[in-house]
């Protein structure tokens, strides 16, 4: 088989992979489409109310929704890649026994169909924000595309590791779940890491979400300085993860098929 025809087998196994993720995740009616997009303005909603009543302004700008969300949707890039893909492996178990559908197929079929959707989720979101609050705000639409960017790239590392570890190691996947649910606690969704006093904020800052959401927010707030915001620290740990995730899971393919 050719580099090219075996290209294109792997492009169609994807392709048929991504319409039934689609068809399973969504259904064929709106409705979980519809859901969707109502889960993350649920979630902005309540974090809005809550803090509107503890607090007289948002750490940024004049309007709580916005700072919610820009933390929110920016964490999630993370966190629902993550979430998708760590059983994209095991829920795909029975067609890993056709020759043409290799594991990293269902990978990249729900890594596809994850970017899409929060794309998506982020877009209507902080669009209808924007416009229907009549929020005054200057995009700088690379910030933007670099944060999500990278925050994909890095939950999709975390998640080829997950997807060999979770099979291998049982208890691992639990342990991994308790580590990974106060994440959204302490990446800067809620507050801003320039306002935590040292040392705290030093130690704040290994975590390499907030700098993602850092970043994210400067896309909306020009006047945000994020001080201590580091793209270089950001980007090498992204694709450190990346490529330790792609060597694990391609030393684990046999594994990953007779598990």
């Amino acid at each position: 088989m050719t580099a090219v025809s075996y290209l294109s087998t792997h492009v169609r196994v994807v392709g048929a992979l991504l319409v039934r993720e689609m068809s399973t995740r969504f259904g064929s009616k709106p409705g979980g489409y519809i859901w969707a997009l109502l889960d993350p303005a649920a979630h902005i909603l309540l974090m809005t109310l809550i803090f509107r009543g503890i607090a007289r302004a948002p750490a940024l700008g004049t309007s709580f929704a916005l700072f919610f969300a820009t933390g929110y949707i920016a964490f999630q890039f993370y966190q629902a890649m993550t979430g998708y893909l760590n059983s994209a492996v095991r829920a795909n178990k029975a067609l890993l026994s056709y020759p043409n559908v290799a594991p990293i197929d269902t990978i990249v079929a729900r890594f596809i169909l994850q970017v899409g959707t929060t794309s998506l989720v982020a877009f209507v979101v902080l669009g209808t924000l924007v416009t229907t609050m009549r929020i005054e705000t200057d995009l700088h639409w690379p910030a933007i595309l670099e944060a999500g960017a990278m925050a994909c790239l890095f939950g999709l590392g975390v998640a080829l590791v997950n997807s060999v570890l979770f099979l291998k190691y049982p208890l691992y996947e639990q342990v991994f779940n308790i580590v990974n649910r106060p994440l959204f606690l302490i990446s800067g969704v809620f507050f801003l890491p320039d306002s935590i006093p040292a040392p705290y904020h030093d130690l704040v800052l290994i975590n390499p979400l907030v700098h993602i959401i850092m970043s994210f927010r400067q896309g909306f707030y020009p006047e945000y300085r994020a001080i201590g915001l580091d793209m270089d620290y950001l980007y090498g740990i992204a694709f450190l993860t990346f490529f330790a995730g792609m060597l694990v899971f391609t030393l684990s393919r046999k594994t990953l098929r007779n598990e």
